[in-house]
């Protein structure tokens, strides 16, 4: 998991096209940066930016996430958006900023986050929970 999102939104990165995929499981982000990036609806949900995961500044590891998907996107004022996913989740405001750094760190922050799953013997699947056998 990573750490919180700024509090205070910069005004120095703008996305210039913003795209859910057909599937629903992807956004597709261009700044003016020129940098594009896509960005899967279950990293975006495991590094959602509210407090529900992020737990005031303890992240709260999120579980069973593979097949969520975007069922809503709203701007939030001019600096960033608000989307709702398939599981009912909608309360982090994803600043321009933190798109950002998601979409450039992501590789990092899903082995973070992959290495903290197998750490707590979790699974990205719902149907799945890890049995530790002791022989």
């Amino acid at each position: 998991m990573t750490t919180s999102p700024p509090q205070t939104p910069s005004q120095d990165i703008w996305p210039e096209e913003i795209r859910l995929s057909k599937a629903k499981d992807r956004l597709e982000i261009r700044f003016d940066d020129g940098a594009q990036f896509s960005l899967s609806a279950e990293l975006l949900r495991v590094e959602s930016p509210s407090a529900e995961v992020q737990g005031h500044g303890n992240p709260i590891l999120q579980t069973g996430k593979i097949n969520v998907g975007l069922e809503g996107i709203e701007p939030a004022g001019q600096y960033a958006l608000k989307l709702t996913f398939s599981d009912g989740h909608d309360s982090g405001l994803y600043s321009w900023d933190y798109l950002h750094r998601l979409a450039t760190d992501q590789q990092q922050m899903w082995a973070e986050y992959l290495d903290a799953l197998a750490r707590a013997g979790k699974s990205r699947d719902p149907d799945i929970s890890p049995v530790k056998l002791m022989l």
